[in-house]
């Protein structure tokens, strides 16, 4: 029998952290239907990619991302699939579109994800025909899909249709035990639908959008852990997954979390919890030294099952004025972002009492993490109106000034129009050896990219081959902290088992989501800067990643959709390659017609 394509000569990776070996891979019917040491038969195959020389993995598992108002929009999120990412995850952070609707789904999502409201708004008002979660996972099954899609359900937007978004946001507001009961159902037919689990979100800094209830937090962080519990009872029954945040103000709460997972008191275990966090932030630059025992010793304690998600680069940030999330850990700040108007915030900016405000809480000093280091010193403008800043940080300006280093940050703004002035900071993960020693670390798992998100903030698409790049460097110097096979594994299978989808391993049988990679452009092309003008969003230019000298192909369910830099004719909009894996989706399923 003939194959549809056939991948020639490649150091082939399974994906289970076996070593590589030289294969031939024959894929019909989007699945891998032979893994040969011979060569194959190639007559009559319409695709061979010559691999000779570069690594065959399977496709990278993306856990963290915020799709999910972009999928409806342009469903090949090609920023992600041309770097090899085969399979996202959407509804992370108490945030998705299942439940609430049009107007309350933006109002959850836009400010929290920094993505312009208007587009998110009209995305749901003109494409949400769906009004549960298995109508949701129908409506985006029958989407011409890129990479493949899983989804958790987000608190926010289940208390969010049930309490009414002035309700849930109100302070003291709990739901009813009928309330409590519905929702608990609707987490119920979520799960049956195929949805992986919930997502929550405890920090506070997460604002809401919108003109109705604007600057006020997240839904999920007003909830009790009663009813928290409720519906973590749901997740035990199911053997599902809860994701969250703690609350950083609050560094104890994260101790919840590994107690919901026990397995103590006779509880059945089984919630496996994974939160977010800078593992290596430069707020708390001593939290790596405990966080990796710290987190085993208490899941052999407790009996519980909780992993930290791990973004494994440098977590550099860019800021367009004062636009940047950060900011929202002080009142002073959130009262500036809470302004829309460019006249109106320039001139809050400005007056003398908001300063003394702001200088007030941004020299306070805080108990546990935060966000950020809050050391202007190093903040350093990319981008301004007056070339003679562009290089410098603000805490340099401030030294020339003789300002208080708060203070000089405001003025550039204010003299130079605030959102005309771009500049970046490093606010984690910024000392190599503890980032290659988190890599390693069996308590964390790879996540954290909010691909989708943080338009004008952050890129990291490609984070898995940042990884292997980082990898190889160490192996070929002679001081490696984690082998490829092993690198590969953590970016597929790992977190692929981890949340419940069938995806991860490229064997025979299964379904072929694989990456041909070349070894010799992991170089610092996957490290540069660059933006990309985005169609559906307006024209508005996001950051992006570049460097597609790097992955010689991604194929999803067997279709060949990028390569040599190119995507296929038709991706994303009459051409469907992947699908939405439900719990319970077979591994070595066909494509999608």
């Amino acid at each position: 029998m003939t194959y549809d394509v056939i991948v020639r000569n490649g150091l082939w990776f399974d994906g289970t952290g076996a070593a590589p070996q030289v294969r031939t891979l024959g894929i019909r019917d989007g699945v891998v239907a032979t893994v040969s040491a011979e060569a194959l038969d190639e007559t009559g195959c319409p695709d061979v990619i010559d691999a000779t020389g570069k690594w065959v993995v399977p496709g990278f598992i993306d856990v963290h991302t915020h799709y999910d108002a972009e999928v409806l929009l342009d469903p090949g999120l090609r920023e992600s699939v041309r770097h090899g990412v085969t399979t996202v995850l959407l509804g992370n952070c108490s945030l998705s579109t299942v439940y609430a609707d049009a107007d309350d789904a933006a109002d959850l999502f836009s400010r929290v994800e920094a993505v312009p409201r208007k587009f998110v708004y009209g995305a749901l008002e003109a494409k949400k025909t769906w009004s549960g979660p298995a109508e949701y996972v129908r409506v985006l099954d029958e989407l011409p899909l890129g990479p493949n899609i899983g989804s958790m359900l987000g608190h926010s937007d289940l208390r969010t249709s049930v309490l009414g978004l002035d309700r849930a946001t109100t302070e003291g507001v709990k739901p009813t035990p009928a309330e409590l009961d519905r929702m608990a159902t609707m987490l119920e037919k979520a799960l049956d639908a195929g949805l992986l689990g919930l997502s929550g979100m405890d920090a506070p800094i997460d604002k809401l959008d919108g003109d109705r209830y604007r600057s006020r937090a997240l839904p999920s962080t007003f909830a009790t852990w009663r009813e928290r519990r409720k519906l973590i009872s749901v997740l035990r029954r199911h053997r599902r997954i809860l994701q969250s945040a703690p609350n950083t103000v609050k560094p104890m709460s994260a101790l919840m979390f590994f107690l919901t997972s026990s397995g103590w008191f006779g509880r059945r275990p089984g919630v496996r919890v994974s939160l977010l966090v800078s593992a290596d932030a430069k707020s708390a630059t001593g939290a790596v030294h405990v966080l990796g025992p710290g987190v085993r010793l208490l899941n052999k304690l407790l009996d519980s099952f909780v992993r930290f998600q791990h973004l494994p680069v440098p977590f550099e940030l860019y800021s367009d004025g004062i636009d940047l999330p950060v900011f929202e850990e002080f009142g002073a700040g959130t009262a500036a972002l809470h302004l829309r108007d460019q006249i109106e915030r320039n001139e809050l900016l400005a007056d003398t009492e908001y300063r003394r405000r702001f200088r007030r809480s941004f020299d306070k000093k805080k108990l546990g993490p935060s966000l950020w280091h809050r050391d202007f010193h190093d903040a350093t403008i990319v981008e301004c109106p007056d070339e003679t800043l562009i290089g410098k940080s603000f805490g340099q300006i401030a030294d020339e000034r003789g300002l208080h280093p708060l203070d000089a940050f405001l003025d550039v703004l204010v003299e130079n129009g605030e959102r005309n002035v771009r500049w970046t900071t490093i606010v984690a993960n910024h000392r190599p050896r503890y980032l290659d020693r988190l890599a390693a670390d069996p308590s964390v798992h790879m996540g954290f990219s909010d691909a989708g998100a943080h338009l004008r903030n952050m890129a990291f698409y490609n984070f898995p081959l940042r990884l292997l790049k980082r990898v190889r460097d160490a192996e070929r110097a002679g001081r490696p902290f984690l082998s490829v096979q092993r690198a590969v594994y953590r970016l597929s299978a790992e977190v692929a088992d981890w949340f419940g989808l069938a995806a991860g391993t490229l064997r025979e049988g299964e379904r072929a989501d694989f990456v041909v990679i070349d070894p010799e452009h992991l170089d610092d092309s996957v490290n540069g800067y660059h933006e990309e003008s985005v169609p559906f969003y307006g024209g508005l230019s996001r950051m992006v990643n570049r460097n597609d000298a790097t992955v010689v192909a991604t194929a999803v369910n067997g279709k060949v959709v990028f390569r040599d830099g190119e995507f296929c004719e038709g991706y994303g909009t009459t051409v469907k390659s992947g699908q939405f894996l439900r719990v319970g989706t077979i591994q070595n399923a066909k494509a999608p017609a």
